[in-house]
C-alpha cells in the first residue's frame, strides 16, 4: 500500500520544493509588510491590510485566475518578464509564486501580532542609547518578535504544501512540472483504479503537515525561551 510510484515521488518532491520556495521569498516581504501594519501610522493603512488580507476571502480559483492575468505571457507583468527570459504561467515557479500569495496573509498575521505584544518601550529604549530605526528593529525588535516570525513561516510552509485552487488555475497541473501532491490526488480521484495512490498521497501529505507541526511547536518553545532570556 504504501509503495510509493516515481510519479508519486515527483509530485512530493516538487511540492516541497514549491513550498519552500513560497516560504523563502514570501518571509522578508512579511516581514516587512507586518512591521508596517504593526508600527506604522499614516493615511490607507486598512486598505493596505485588507489587500494583504485578500487571498484568505476572495476563491482561490480567483486569485489564480488573477495572477494568470497578471503574469501570464500577455499579462502586463508576464510580459515584461518575458523579454528577460522569465516565464512562470505554467511553471513550477509560477506554482511557488501562487502558493506563496495564497500563504502570505497567515504568515503576515502572525508576524503582526508578534510585533504587536512587543512593548514599545523596549525599542523607545534602544533608540535613546543612540540606534537608528534599522538597528532598532534588527537588534531588538526581529529578536523579539521571532516566534511568531517562525509560526508564521512554518504556518505558509503548510499552506503552500497544500495549496490546490489559485496553482491548478495559473499554472495547471503538469506531470513533472506543476503537479504538486493536491493536484494529483486530484487527477487520481478522477482516474478509474487511484484511489489506493490518492489514499498513499494523502497519508503522506498528512504526514509532512504534522511533522511541520511538531517541528513548529519545538522551534517556537525554543524560541521564547531565548526571547524570555533578552527581555
Amino acid at each position: 500500500m504504501f509503495s510509493l510510484s516515481p510519479e508519486e515521488w515527483v509530485a512530493i518532491g516538487l511540492s516541497l520544493r514549491i513550498a519552500s520556495v513560497a516560504t523563502l521569498l514570501s518571509l522578508p516581504l512579511a516581514v516587512a509588510t507586518a512591521l508596517l501594519l504593526a508600527r506604522g501610522r499614516f493615511p490607507g493603512r486598512s486598505l493596505i491590510d485588507g489587500v494583504v488580507h485578500l487571498p484568505l476571502i476572495l476563491p482561490p480559483v480567483v486569485t489564480g485566475f488573477a495572477l494568470l492575468l497578471l503574469f501570464g505571457r500577455r499579462g502586463p507583468i508576464g510580459s515584461v518578464l518575458a523579454e528577460m527570459g522569465i516565464v512562470v504561467a505554467f511553471r513550477w515557479t509560477g506554482a511557488a509564486l501562487a502558493a506563496g500569495v495564497m500563504a502570505f496573509p497567515l504568515m503576515v498575521r502572525a508576524i503582526r501580532l508578534s510585533i504587536e505584544a512587543i512593548d514599545p518601550r523596549l525599542e523607545t529604549a534602544a533608540g535613546t542609547l543612540g540606534a537608528n530605526r534599522f538597528w532598532t528593529f534588527l537588534l531588538v525588535t526581529l529578536p523579539l518578535a521571532a516566534p511568531g516570525i517562525l509560526v508564521g513561516a512554518i504556518l505558509a510552509f503548510a499552506k503552500a504544501l497544500g495549496e490546490f485552487g489559485a496553482t491548478i488555475t495559473f499554472v495547471s497541473n503538469i506531470p513533472g512540472e506543476t503537479q504538486t501532491i493536491s493536484a494529483a490526488i486530484y487527477s487520481l480521484t478522477q482516474t478509474p483504479g487511484g484511489d489506493l495512490a490518492a489514499l498513499r498521497l494523502a497519508i503522506v501529505a498528512g504526514a509532512i503537515a504534522l511533522a511541520a507541526l511538531v517541528i513548529s511547536e519545538l522551534l517556537q518553545r525554543r524560541a521564547v525561551a531565548r526571547v524570555s532570556g533578552l527581555a
